[in-house]
Order: C-alpha cells, then structure tokens, then sequence
C-alpha cells in the first residue's frame, strides 16, 4: 500500500470516526432538556461533543503506539515549553479579545447604543476553566493528532482550510440547537474557516504547541462572551470580517506552504 493511500485513510478514518461519535451527543441535543434555557450562555448540552477528537486520536494512538503513545498525545495539551519565540504569546492571548473589543465597538457605533461592557472576574475565571477543558478536548484532536499528517499532504494552508470546513460542518448541529438562524450560521461558520487558518498559523509558528492552540481556542471562547449580556449582541458577520482581515495579512506575509516563513524575505535580501 502507497504512503499516499495510507495517509489518506489515517485522515478519512479520523473524520469519519469524529463525526460518528459525535451522533449521541447531537441526539442527545434533540432530546434533552434545553441547556441553553438554564445557562446564561447559549450552548446547547451537544457541546459536549468536545471530546470526540480527543477520543477519536486517543484510540487511534492506542492502536499504534499503546499506552505511552496515548500519553504522549495527551502530556501535549501542556507543551507550552515549546514556544521558544515568547512574543507569539501576545497573538494567542490578545487577538480574539482585540476582536471582541473591535466587533463590540463596531456595532455600538453603527446600529444600537450598547451597554457598558460589566465583566464578572469570577464569570471570567468560570468561563475560562470550561472552555479550557473543551478546549483540550478538541485541540489534542486537532492541533495535537490530524493538522500534521493533513500539512504533509496539502501544506499549511490548504490543510488549514481543509480542517476549517470540517470543523465548521461539525458544529452546524450544535449551532441550530442553539436556536440560531441560518443566515447567523452560515457567517458563523465562515468564520470558523478563517479561525483555523489563524491557528494553523500560530502553531506552526509558536513551535507546533497544542498548549498554545488550546489556550487561543479558549480565549476565541470567552471572548464573545465579553460583549455586554453574555454576547447576547454577538455579531458573527462582524466577527467574520475581521477575522477575513487577519487571515488576509498573513496570507500575504507567509508563504502557503508552512506560514512562517516571509514571502518577501528573498526579495528584500536581493535588494
């Protein structure tokens, strides 16, 4: 069997798998009671389905490599030793807020007087402690297990993209039983796309931490949920352009192929 066909099978399995685990869980959302109804946040209890890359690459792990090999996977959800260069912490702890704090103003500018942003530390705190548990559950699948076979096959930015609409039709179930509308999902899941881009971005450039991915996952989390009303006035269009904008400056700086290294840095050495 060819190393093409076979890394093409390691990546159909791993998708197909993420999705087959991930149907109690939407079932789940169709049947029990209304979570987003009890929560001051809308997430549907289909979210639980977090933990189905991590499952999935658990098992997958398990069946090469055994017990040690599972845990190495999972002891990278705390690689944070290998982000050499310590100024990409700045883009994975700051741009999602940037962004919130962007879109917030946007709209409190163009369409409705908002209310002051009114930040409950032990909100905060309480969010950051969920979402980071989620966060582990999905990046040690993403970041952690599937991106690199998926850039040795396509490269940087196409496996990026690639990732991106896996992931966003992964979360369309969970977004309408979130009670969202069509239009709101679609602008939603285009962001999604270009998040991963981003994230591909900074991993590769942060040293290939999954710490890094899982902590930025996080803060792209709670960071909606720090526009008033627990991001009661969230705009995913707003989002997903600014967001465009990013991903538009770093396609342009970075090579498609891996996005660390300059597109220009020859011309400029030539000069």
């Amino acid at each position: 069997m060819g190393k093409n066909t076979t890394q093409n099978r390691i990546l159909i399995n791993y998708f197909l798998l993420i999705f087959a685990l991930s149907i109690p869980f939407w079932i789940l959302g169709f049947f029990a009671t209304d979570t987003t109804k009890l929560l001051p946040i809308n997430l549907p209890i289909s979210a639980l389905m977090a933990v189905c890359p991590l499952l999935v690459a658990s098992m997958l792990t398990y069946k090469k490599q055994k017990i040690k090999g599972v845990a190495a996977l999972l002891k990278q959800s705390f690689d944070y030793e290998k982000i050499i260069d310590k100024n990409w912490y700045f883009p994975i702890v700051f741009l999602m807020p940037i962004v919130a704090l962007l879109s917030y103003w946007y709209v409190n500018f163009t369409e409705v007087l908002l209310p002051k942003p009114q930040l409950s530390f032990l909100a905060i705190i309480l969010f950051f402690s969920v979402y980071f548990i989620g966060a582990i559950g999905e990046e040690i699948g993403w970041s952690g297990y599937i991106i690199k076979p998926l850039q040795n096959k396509y490269g940087a930015l196409k496996a990026s993209i690639i990732l991106g609409v896996i992931w966003a039709i992964w979360h369309i179930i969970p977004y309408h039983q979130a009670h969202q509308n069509t239009n709101w999902i679609v602008w939603q899941c285009i962001g999604i796309v270009f998040l991963r881009i981003i994230m591909v971005w900074l991993f590769n450039n942060a040293g290939k931490s999954v710490f890094a991915m899982v902590f930025f996952h996080t803060m792209l989390n709670i960071s909606p949920y720090l526009i008033p009303n627990y991001g009661s006035h969230y705009d995913p269009f707003i989002f997903c352009v600014l967001l465009m904008l990013v991903v538009v400056f770093v396609v342009f700086l970075y090579d498609a192929k891996t996005l660390t290294k300059f597109r220009f840095t020859e011309n400029i050495l030539n000069l």
